[in-house]
């Protein structure tokens, strides 16, 4: 056994407290061992004025979308999805995946995020790259029916089953999938029918966007006279292990229905404020026992992977939605960060104690901005910055220590990244 000491910072429990201790990491197993006085190791990693912190979990992005960052803004959702992300993303070859999900997953890592969702194509790329990486990813390929013939629709769906299959507990297990109809509105209830059961047959969880805008629930009020997670549950799309992204226009019996489901919802405030989508009531959710997670959304909707940024957004927001300054306080973002991203994605990470995944980050708190130190989860909450973060570990793997990502190389990454955007964009407009 090899193991990895995290040594002379403090660290946060999972009752949201915070002690002075060490962590031991088994990295042949990549989980922890002991959080106390640690008085030996094989190798040991200095956290002395930091804080250790469980690793952050997007829980719903589109990494490789960092090639759209800024490619079209200040559009409402479809407009902005209809006439320039999906005509640009028809454009995208397989290298150009890749190139944006490295990006994306280096953005992740020098923010301190050690797990994320990703719905996209070409989810073959996606995979090689996040077993590169050293990530934990729950990766599927989204599917789309709406403007496509029968034969083309079955294929999308049928691409994202054989992609479940096949890269379920990839890269020794930190690879796990889903089956990702993009939402209710954009895959048609004939294919719902015929591929719900068999996702259920192959035993891995669906994860859809539900609920994002009032466009997306009025067309099924109108026309089944239910709302859209009740025509959800009556198509077996709600379950424990399911989880769905945004949850911003859910009313009383929605969560209810997704507290009694077990049904994850992702929380995604940044992309909501600035596709002026609305504010979820994310307190009445976690009132009420929903599990609640928090994600990024893509890059071209946000316009950062940064899960502080993020973090900051959801109590800021949570607070206006709920007309209530004690609304979605700090700890409760923290929280969705970690442990209720993790639980909506099904790691065994988001908290640091014996037995839990060794996926941790560590704050270097010495910046003027996270000075004093009265209170550091509120300083996670309000302060923090993913440039702050100094080393990221993820399933007993150092990929960053002292600022320097150690599994990607920055440089080619991002040069790659850059020139594969500019001949994407010159693509999509020829």
């Amino acid at each position: 056994m090899t193991t990895l000491r995290i040594a002379g910072g403090q660290v946060l429990r999972p009752d949201m407290t915070v002690e002075r201790a060490d962590v031991l990491i088994d990295q042949d197993d990549g989980t922890i061992l002991a959080v106390g006085d640690v008085a030996d190791a094989d190798e040991t990693l200095d956290a002395s004025d930091g804080l250790v912190i469980p690793g952050l979990v997007n829980a719903h992005c589109h990494a490789a979308m960092t090639l759209l960052r800024g490619y079209a803004d200040d559009k409402p959702l479809d407009s902005w999805l209809r006439e320039d992300v999906w005509p640009v993303e028809a454009a995208l070859t397989p290298e150009d995946v890749r190139a944006g999900t490295e990006l994306g997953m280096l953005e992740m890592i020098k923010s301190g995020t050690t797990g994320f969702a990703d719905m996209y194509f070409e989810v073959d790329e996606v995979a090689e790259a996040v077993e590169e990486a050293g990530l934990r990813a729950r990766i599927g390929h989204g599917v789309v029916t709406i403007g496509k013939d029968e034969e083309v629709a079955r294929e999308d769906f049928e691409t994202s089953l054989a992609i479940a299959e096949e890269f379920d507990g990839a890269a020794d297990g930190r690879i796990t999938t889903a089956v990702m109809p993009h939402s209710l509105t954009t895959v048609g209830e004939e294919y719902l029918d015929d591929y719900i059961s068999r996702t259920r047959d192959l035993g891995v969880p669906l994860h859809y966007h539900a609920n994002e805008t009032r466009d997306e629930v009025a067309p099924i009020v109108e026309e089944r006279g239910k709302r859209p997670l009740e025509y959800a549950r009556e198509k077996g799309m709600t379950g424990e292990s399911d989880f769905v992204a945004h949850g911003v226009h859910v009313n009383t019996t929605e969560i209810d229905l997704l507290a009694e489901t077990g049904t994850g919802v992702i929380h995604c405030p940044a992309s909501n404020m600035k596709l002026a989508s609305g504010m979820a009531p994310v307190q009445a959710m976690l009132d009420a026992g929903v599990t609640v997670g928090l994600g990024t959304d893509g890059a071209a909707s946000n316009n950062d992977l940064d899960m502080f940024g993020e973090m900051r957004d959801a109590a800021m927001l949570g607070k206006l939605a709920a007309n209530d300054a004690s609304a979605v306080a700090a700890e409760s973002v923290v929280e969705m960060a970690t442990r209720g991203s993790a639980t909506a994605l099904g790691f065994d990470s988001g908290r640091i104690e014996e037995g839990a995944n060794a996926d941790l980050a560590v704050i270097d708190l010495s910046s003027a901005h996270l000075v004093p130190h009265h209170d550091l989860v509120s300083h996670l909450a309000y302060a923090a910055r993913g440039s702050d973060v100094k080393h990221t570990i993820c399933d007993g793997t150092v990929l960053m220590a002292d600022r320097e990502p150690l599994t990607l190389d920055e440089k080619s990454v991002t040069e790659n990244a850059e020139k594969r955007a500019k001949e994407l964009a010159e693509r999509a407009t020829e």
